[in-house]
């Protein structure tokens, strides 16, 4: 292997092997026909060239052989310098330490295991403890805790009488130890954080006499009496998860939430994370800062869900551990102090670094922290306060605190790694700090919010951690006992369930026996007076952590919200029921924001564009059907488009607008709104106006009411065909022919009705001459009728029957029966007047005189 020792002689083999392969066949090549051996009669004669190849084939064969046992006992003698010796033979971690701050009269119980890290087997021993000198500061504590070895008078001295036996430890083997001491034996002295140690004592065959072997160091916090006054202390309980609702819902009435993985009903269950979190929360003297996303989303999952990781979804399976969390949350936090993060828990620094050059980004983190007052009231029956930003891991510059007040809060909480003092204070000051406009910074110890986030699965870290967060607490009180102070503590957001129980298991023992710490709010806190020696000044834009700058969303992913937010407002104008789409798509806008998301930007992007896609889906659901060319044969026509609407519910609000590429050829008509029924579609007619032949491209286009376009356009083509002059000639004619028959007969019509006027009034004046009724002149009926060409005018001569000759008496009129011999038509109908028209035929009206 290059860079190591035997890499010289591997090379020198590996050229030698080389040399030998080349150099057989040229020798070969130059041996002379008819040389024999003496070996064999039947072989060939055996040259001397041929000779010396095979024997440097054969010596570089043995060479390989030498290195290859060489490089052996090379790694072994190189192993065996590495491998473990003195006090680091063994390891050995504390498992069991209890109590965490004994009293006087306990009993200190420890236990653990010890390993044989070493490559040889470690003999029989005896595990010890030693007690060290109490430390007067925080930096000591430090330096022990980074300290590797043993280091006597370092380590303290031994506790007598009480030691544990341990069986011979082969390579790699583990054993288990506990013992007890009561506190009385380890001769503590006065208050202060101790020094223990747990040593092993043994030898090996390579150290044939004993000696420390194994080294593990802690932490124990000793009171003799109880502080006055107490350092108060505010741990926040963070329920802050990532986001697992997507802003897809089903068409149901109830609107089925879509999630985009189940984790969440794991972390909820028996065992998960966040089960752990409430149950082991409850009894603790803690702040619940909560995101509200958290709440909603375990809501949605009391009911029906889906989740959906791919084109298929399945139905979701955590309705029971919804309800039970969701039931042990509201009882843990009765009467207890319920901080409510905005809605998704955005992310300042992001959006005050990144997002602020975007129009609008800022927008929804007032109405996210409004939404999250109403969502904690409503789900846990508590009134949460809303009155704390919480940017990531506490890093606070200028931009970021602007951000937050801009959202609503008068309280930033900050973390005193971005927030130090530079005023050299001997001492850690109280968390609350004003920083100008009426806002106030809660800046929460470093050293103690970052205790628990490391991997803690193992029994010795967890032990470890908490022994040291103990520590770290007597040793700010200690500091300036005269003086009280509040000190807040703001752990990650997120910690795993073997971080949540060590959290639980410190701030059980400062709770349970401490004694220099009171547990307040964080309301309390940021009320507390401040130190007149703290940094009141917000760090500036270069003091940010590059770290954490690196892991902010970049400044196209506030673009593609912003376009997503644009969309969405356009396209809730045409809804008639917005509140079944702008929730969804509001919260899920919210999300794309989300603390979450730090240091997974790959999964950050997909989420920005499923929801855009959804939204696109969505949009697309409302448009125009793709209409196919027409053709016009006149000078008007109407041109019907047809709008479809695919969505559950009515859209409104919309105008189709048609426009014309040759308007001096062909002419649509103004715009028409458009309202169509969900599930439906709509014919829009427009009339058009044909100017000139051509082909004429016509876009439909749909828009809002402020004018901006939906959906895409669509054009179609329509071919204009003009009408010639013999054609109009005909058409001409025949609608002259038609008028001209139309003035024929209402001129016929009204000639006989004149006709039938004339009669009847002459038939009346002469009944009133003869002093006869009316119905006398019947009789006319009996004579003969004239013959149609006799007379020329229609009453020319008068009725034969109607007339009497001179100095005859006049004689009844006979009836018509008796003149005639034949019976009237009709019985009691009039006979025809003829006075003054039976001289002539009636006119027929098939001629017209002009």
């Amino acid at each position: 292997m290059r860079g190591t020792p035997t890499a010289p002689a591997r090379g020198g083999l590996r050229r030698a092997a080389v040399s030998a392969l080349v150099s057989v066949p040229l020798l070969c090549a130059l041996l002379p026909a008819g040389t024999a051996t003496a070996a064999s009669p039947d072989a060939r004669p055996q040259t001397r060239p041929q000779a010396a190849a095979q024997e440097a084939v054969r010596t570089a064969g043995a060479a390989r052989q030498d290195a290859r046992q060489q490089t052996g006992a090379q790694l072994t003698a190189q192993k065996r310098q590495n491998a473990p010796t003195g006090s680091r033979t063994t390891e050995i971690s504390l498992d069991r330490l209890t109590p965490s701050v004994p009293g006087k009269g306990d009993t200190l119980t420890v236990s653990g295991t010890v390993t044989n890290k070493s490559d040889r087997a470690v003999s029989s021993g005896e595990i010890g403890l030693r007690v060290g000198p109490a430390m007067n500061s925080r930096s000591a504590i430090d330096e022990v805790a980074r300290r590797k070895g043993y280091a006597p008078g370092a380590d303290g001295t031994a506790v007598d009488g009480h030691r544990a036996k341990t069986a011979l430890l082969p390579a790699g083997v583990s054993r288990k130890f506990s013992m007890k001491v009561p506190v009385g034996d380890l001769d503590l002295g006065g208050s202060g954080v101790y020094q223990l140690s747990v040593t092993l004592t043994a030898h090996t065959k390579a150290q044939p006499y004993d000696q420390v072997m194994g080294v593990e160091r802690t932490f124990l916090p000793w009171r003799t009496s109880a502080s006055s006054p107490k350092t108060k202390l505010t741990y926040l309980w963070p329920l802050v998860s990532t986001s697992h609702l997507t802003a897809r819902t089903e068409s149901d009435e109830q609107q089925t939430s879509v999630f985009r993985d189940d984790d969440l009903a794991e972390a909820i269950g028996p065992g998960g994370r966040l089960q752990q979190m409430v149950e082991l929360g409850a009894d603790l003297p803690v702040t619940w800062v909560v995101d509200p996303d958290l709440l909603a989303s375990v809501d949605a999952m009391t009911k029906s869900y889906e989740v959906r990781t791919g084109d298929e979804g399945e139905p979701g399976k955590g309705q029971a551990a919804a309800r039970q969390w969701l039931k042990d949350l509201q009882d843990a936090v009765r009467g207890k102090k319920v901080v409510a993060l905005p809605f998704a828990d955005p992310d300042l620094a992001s959006l005050a670094h990144r997002g602020r050059a975007v129009p609008g980004a800022l927008s929804r983190l007032r109405p996210a922290t409004e939404l999250a007052s109403d969502t904690v009231e409503v789900i846990l029956h508590t009134k949460p306060s809303t009155d704390f930003a919480w940017p990531y891991e506490g890093a606070l510059d200028s931009s970021v605190v602007q951000v937050a007040t801009s959202g609503g809060a008068h309280h930033v909480i900050g973390r005193s790694d971005s927030f130090q003092e530079s005023g050299g204070v001997p001492y850690t000051p109280t968390a609350a700090r004003p920083i100008g406009g009426g806002t106030t910074a809660v800046v929460a110890d470093h050293r103690l919010s970052t205790a628990f986030d490391r991997d803690l699965s193992g029994a010795g870290a967890s032990t470890q951690a908490v022994q040291q967060f103990l520590a770290e607490t007597l040793a700010i009180a200690d500091q300036v006992p005269n003086q009280q102070r509040s000190i807040v503590v703001a752990p990650q957001r997120m910690p795993t369930g073997s971080q949540v129980r060590a959290m639980a298991q410190a701030v059980e023992a400062l709770s349970g026996g401490g004694g220099w710490t009171q547990a307040v709010d964080l309301t309390e806190a940021a009320k507390a007076k401040p130190d007149p020696a703290a940094r009141r000044t917000v760090p500036g834009g270069g003091e940010y952590p590059r770290a954490l700058r690196g892991q902010e969303l970049p400044t196209s992913a506030f673009e593609q919200i912003q376009r997503t937010q644009l969309k969405l407002a356009d396209f809730s104008e045409i809804l008639s029921r917005k509140d079944r789409v702008m929730p969804p798509f509001g919260n899920a806008i919210d999300r794309e924001i989300s603390n979450s998301w730090r240091g997974e930007r790959t999964d950050a992007a997909n989420f920005r564009a499923s929801v855009q896609s959804y939204l696109d889906d969505l949009t697309e659901e409302v448009g125009l059907i793709p209409k196919s060319d027409l053709t016009l044969s006149g000078r008007s026509a109407t041109i019907p488009v047809t709008v479809q609407n695919n969505l559950r519910q009515d859209v409104n609000g919309l105008v189709l607008r048609l426009t014309s590429s040759r308007t001096i050829g062909l002419e649509v008509g103004d715009e028409q709104p458009v309202v169509v029924t969900g599930g439906h579609s709509q014919s829009v007619k427009f009339g058009s106006t044909a100017k000139a032949n051509g082909l004429t491209t016509v876009t439909a286009q749909l828009y809002t009411k402020e004018g901006k376009p939906y959906g895409p356009p669509m054009t179609f083509q329509v071919k204009v065909t003009s009408i010639t002059s013999t054609v109009l000639l005909v058409i001409a004619v025949g609608v002259l022919l038609v008028v001209l028959a139309g003035i024929r007969m209402y001129t016929q019509r009204k000639r006989r009705s004149a006709a039938e006027d004339a009669a009847e009034d002459a038939t009346a004046e002469a009944g009133a001459e003869t002093g006869t009724a009316p119905e006398a002149p019947e009789a006319a009926d009996t004579r003969p009728e004239p013959d149609a060409d006799a007379t020329g005018s229609v009453g020319a001569a008068p009725a034969a029957g109607s007339v009497r000759e001179p100095n005859t008496p006049s004689e009844p009129s006979s009836s018509p029966s008796e003149v005639s011999g034949h019976p009237p038509e009709h019985p009691g109908e009039r006979g025809a007047d003829t006075s003054g028209e039976s001289s002539g035929p009636r006119d027929t009206g098939e001629k017209v005189d002009r």
